[in-house]
């Protein structure tokens, strides 16, 4: 297995959250999700982060987030600015919105020189997720299969509100056939998953796997991204289209461009979607910190004798 490379996505406000929840700590010490996603993905063996912010927050980040382990594993950042686009494009007059998480990962491209994993910032996937990436890139060579790490649907749902998820159909040997991006919440006790991009209503149970964006990619998956990305880009922008990774995703496996195996992670997901969410993340936190899972502490010198 080649150095593999872990990719976090962190340049998006949280429009539900109500703030920069890249950056809300969480854990006792002052810790943020990124944090402990770091430590989990040094300890399956990843040798490279690459954040991907905008250029205004690189002093806060260089200062306060990523000091505290450069020394433990290489960190490089790649900047999302709405400028990073063809030089015969035009967006619309008044467009501030983010081009979404597609545009992202290819502002990140020249930062990454192998295999890696894309995540979100703002969700925590637990070491067994990462343990699982190691495991498939390093059993898998093949330059045009892929990977998503998924939990069943209970796990990823909030009291607070709706979320949005990839719901996830797969073959008989585990491989993606469909993964529609839904928005999904209960109404009268009932999950009601309402497809984002398709006129439709899907009917799943609490334990069907959806995808929170854990994904393990390769650098072919880059060539297919930049050249769905230039007919994004060029066709009719409005001042809120998006190029987003599940759709990509989905029309890829669709028109047999690549093949994506489907994974559930043993691990336990979490995340903010709402504000209300936080005091939960918390309280989950404290109670793996409790069990042994982490230290109080994440980046005290390792060896130490908390840093099991």
């Amino acid at each position: 297995m080649d150095n593999l490379t872990l990719v976090i996505m962190a340049a998006g406000m949280g429009s539900r959250f109500g703030g920069l929840k890249q950056i809300e700590p969480v854990g006792p010490s002052g810790e943020i999700i990124a944090d402990y996603s770091v430590y989990d993905a040094i300890r399956a063996g990843f040798k490279k982060v690459v954040f991907i912010i905008r250029e205004e927050h690189l002093d806060y980040f260089k200062e306060h987030i990523t000091s505290k382990f450069a020394d433990k594993i290489q960190v490089e950042f790649a900047f999302q600015e709405l400028d990073r686009i063809p030089s015969d494009v035009t967006l619309p007059e008044g467009r501030v919105k983010m081009l979404g998480t597609g545009h992202a990962l290819l502002c990140a491209k020249e930062k990454i020189d192998g295999n890696f994993v894309l995540i979100n910032s703002d969700d925590f996937y637990g070491l067994n997720s990462y343990e699982k990436a190691v495991e498939f890139f390093k059993n898998n060579s093949d330059d045009l299969e892929y990977l998503t790490v998924n939990y069943p649907f209970y796990i990823t749902e909030t009291k607070n509100g709706k979320v949005k998820r990839g719901v996830v159909f797969t073959d008989s040997n585990g491989y993606v056939v469909n993964n529609v991006e839904c928005e999904i919440g209960r109404v009268n006790g009932k999950i009601e998953a309402r497809a984002i991009f398709q006129d439709e209503t899907l009917d799943i149970d609490e334990t069907h796997p959806v995808t929170v964006n854990f994904f393990g990619l390769r650098p072919s998956f880059l060539e297919f991204l930049e050249s769905d990305f230039n007919k994004f880009i060029h066709g009719n922008i409005s001042l809120t289209d998006e190029f987003l990774l599940p759709e990509i995703l989905r029309q890829g496996i669709k028109q047999n461009k690549f093949k994506m195996f489907a994974t559930t992670s043993a691990s336990r997901w979490m995340g903010i979607t709402y504000k209300e969410d936080l005091p939960v993340l918390k309280k989950n936190i404290a109670d793996l910190i409790k069990a042994g899972v982490y230290p109080d502490e994440l980046w005290e010198q390792r060896g130490d004798k908390k840093t099991r």
